[in-house]
């Protein structure tokens, strides 16, 4: 995920980078896979300055591929 946000910080698109659903544009998410578990880091590139990373978080959803609610409600701040 590193080597990602490095290549968005400086302008380009790592090819594992997808556009986050549901956010509008320039909001972008990443999914690493490491020792059996899932990972995702959901960032903007909005600003010139800077790449923020909006939330970041294991995967533990119980029904495949789908975010666990919870996750979504964090990251909206509801």
């Amino acid at each position: 995920m590193g080597a990602a946000l490095s290549v968005a910080q400086f302008g380009g698109m790592h090819p594992a980078a997808k556009p986050w659903k549901g956010e509008g544009p320039g909001v972008f998410e990443l999914i690493a896979d490491f020792d059996r578990n899932t990972y995702r880091a959901v960032y903007t590139v909005r600003f010139k300055e800077a790449v923020y990373v909006l939330h970041a978080f294991q995967k533990k959803s119980p029904r495949g591929v789908q975010t666990a609610r919870h996750e979504w409600i964090l990251f909206r701040g509801a």
